[in-house]
């Protein structure tokens, strides 16, 4: 049997998933995502005034699921590009997509990897850089029966505060990166990138 560990963050207790929130046009199409770092899963937790912010814990078994699991490469970018562009879900049949999620998406610089500005193999180059973190989408309702709620924690204001700073500079970092390899890649120079 093979049971992985996940995490949710976010502003409800959830203990039953619901796979058909998620947008269409996200990364890995609509799903249910979780991370199988629970600091990353801090990282991004969110504050807001009159709520709670929770750290949902699950446990995956992944038998007789069909899984399909991604590097970062073409395969990857292509799947990535193509729910973006609101095509359809090309990878629909599967259970659950396990795949590193797009640094773009984390840092915000979404709208330069996908503007039609960059050729599709500047654009993969561009996601290439920076900390590769990953995501699990659970996708049909046979995989939302095979995830377990676990269990659930408030996070402390000042905990998810820590981790914010943490993205903070993490991103500063990756700007700087993604700035010189545009340039690299565009022939800007980096005062016409910035």
């Amino acid at each position: 049997m093979s049971r992985i560990l996940l995490y949710h963050a976010g502003l409800d207790r959830i203990s039953e998933p619901d796979i058909y929130y998620g947008r269409k046009n996200a990364d890995f199409a609509q799903g249910f995502y979780l991370s199988d770092s629970e600091e990353f899963s801090k990282r991004w937790a969110r504050q807001r005034k009159g709520c709670s912010t929770w750290l949902n814990r699950y446990e995956l078994d992944t038998d007789g699921l069909d899984v399909k699991t991604f590097s970062r490469d073409e395969e990857w970018f292509g799947y990535i590009y193509s729910n973006r562009s609101g095509q359809r879900d090309k990878l629909a049949g599967y259970d659950v997509i396990i795949g590193p999620i797009a640094n773009d998406t984390i840092y915000d610089t979404w709208g330069v990897t996908t503007s039609g500005f960059l050729k599709r193999g500047q654009a993969l180059q561009l996601l290439l850089i920076g900390p590769q973190y990953m995501q699990t989408v659970i996708k049909t309702e046979k995989a939302a029966a095979a995830l377990r709620f676990i269990s659930a924690d408030i996070l402390d204001s000042a905990v998810i505060s820590r981790y914010r700073e943490t993205v903070r500079e993490e991103e500063k970092a990756f700007q700087e990166l993604f700035g010189e390899k545009l340039a690299e890649l565009t022939g800007l120079s980096p005062d016409e990138v910035s």
